[in-house]
């Protein structure tokens, strides 16, 4: 197979001339490609940025559209009182006073010492409950000692609660029962049958009646405003609407203590101040995509963006407009002391909201989670952009879309340079054997010439 080498011929290095050619001829339209790109990628970059923008305003939005965000209820409770109290959006208005009496136990027993934990008790049977519940266990050869009967009773599929374990003290090895569950109801009792009364041992010392209560089961008591409230548990949610009572101890014999429930005024002002800092956010971004800063002589991505005009505008329509509901005493943001300035940022008068506050604290709820409120007419604004066929996803596809024009583009461009190159190759191909071929042409008359004789000499 002949072996060729491009510029052997000619001497010229035509490897290094095609790549420049071809270079040259694909460097405008690679660098106006690449211009297009950047421009479709920032383009898509700033979209982005604004459905962000539009859906962290969202989120803020709908927040606001469950009444309950804005029926926070805070309580008082002296540090002193011997219980904690939670209180939901239900809890009425108004003070109470508690004494606590008593707090639910659960029961403890012991059994009497013996003198190993390994010492056969008894054989036969035990029946033991909790409460209405109970289980039976058999004693026989395998578990007949301290240690058998406790494992028996902790390991029984049925065992609605009692807890089982030996202590060694100086009376000897004692089991121990004691209930998981607290309530008067939910004491423990044993009834044993021994199968074998001549054997010397009697499983009855494990009986009820053989066994000493080491804390009854008991159940909590309190007072509330005077009136004895009385239940199986240490936690009442079942008293006061909306309250729930976790008892810790005890009151000091005859003392009370007073807890008072409130409207939560802070949680409305700070969820008015959230929506405010969210829009404002928003505007912002808004803002410094269409607008031009005059200190950096720089534009916007998306200035001049008809699709980011129409956003801006029909946001302020939907949130400037007043809600058409009747009974609302204060329908618009401008009615709460909520207003724009001249920047297009909004500001909030809190001496006005206090004022609104104090005269109807459901005002501010019924203004953004009406059935007409705002929260849902803006959302459902802020929606319509966010949709997949909304503005931005129209924007977004129509981007992604030239972003790919411009792959074919760049696709058939190194086609046509591949094309190109391939006939530069060729064309300095043939010039290159063209070349050669008159240096050897060349080379040979010159040859020819030097073999020719001498010019003779005459005389």
């Amino acid at each position: 197979m002949a072996i060729s080498a491009s510029g052997i011929g000619s001497g010229i290095d035509i490897e290094s001339i095609v790549t420049q050619l071809v270079a040259a001829e694909g460097s405008s339209k690679t660098l106006s490609l690449n211009k297009k790109e950047a421009v479709f990628q920032a383009d898509l970059s700033a979209v982005a940025l604004l459905k962000g923008a539009l859906s962290e305003f969202e989120s803020a939005v709908k927040g606001l559209s469950n009444k309950t965000a804005f029926q926070a209820r805070t309580v008082d409770v002296p540090e002193s009182a011997p219980y904690e109290i939670n209180v939901n959006t239900t809890a009425a208005v108004g003070s109470y006073d508690v004494e606590v009496l008593s707090l639910a136990k659960s029961a403890k027993v012991r059994s009497a010492g013996f003198a190993d934990k390994t010492e056969t008790i008894g054989t036969g049977s035990l029946s033991i409950s909790l409460g209405s519940s109970s289980f039976d266990i058999t004693v026989d050869d395998s578990n007949k000692s301290l240690e058998g009967i406790r494992d028996a009773i902790n390991e029984h599929t049925a065992n609605p609660g009692i807890k089982a374990s030996i202590i060694h003290v100086d009376d000897g090895y004692q089991l121990v029962l004691t209930s998981s569950q607290v309530g008067a109801e939910n004491t423990i009792s044993i009834d044993a049958t021994d199968d074998d009364a001549a054997d010397g041992f009697d499983l009855a010392q494990l009986a009820t009646a053989n066994l000493t209560t080491i804390q009854p089961a008991q159940d909590a008591q309190m007072k509330v405003d005077g009136q004895l409230v009385t239940r199986n548990r240490n936690r009442f949610s079942d008293v006061i609407t909306g309250v729930t009572f976790d008892l810790k101890k005890p009151s000091e014999p005859g003392k009370s203590e007073i807890f008072e429930v409130k409207l939560d005024e802070e949680s409305i002002k700070t969820k008015v101040s959230d929506f405010v800092k969210a829009y404002n956010d928003l505007n912002k971004i808004m803002t410094d995509l269409g607008g031009y800063n005059p200190d950096t002589k720089e534009a916007g991505q998306l200035q001049g963006d008809s699709g980011l005009r129409a956003i801006k505008s029909q946001i302020r329509n939907a949130m400037s407009s007043a809600i058409d509901e009747e009974g609302l005493n204060f329908s618009s943001l401008a009615s709460i002391g909520i207003k724009t300035n001249k920047e297009g940022i909004l500001e909030s008068d809190s001496s006005k909201l206090d004022e609104v506050i104090a005269s109807d604290f459901n005002a501010i709820a019924n203004l953004f989670s009406s059935e007409n409120g705002l929260a849902k007419k803006i959302g459902k604004t802020l929606t319509g952009f966010l949709e997949s066929n909304g503005i931005l996803g129209s924007r977004t596809k129509s981007i992604e879309g030239r972003l790919k024009g411009v792959e074919s583009d760049r696709d058939n461009l190194s086609k046509r340079l591949a094309t190109i190159e391939a006939r530069y190759r060729k064309q300095f191909g043939a010039m290159d054997a063209l070349v050669a071929n008159l240096n050897s042409t060349g080379a040979f008359l010159a040859q020819q010439l030097q073999n020719l004789p001498g010019p003779r000499i005459l005389k």
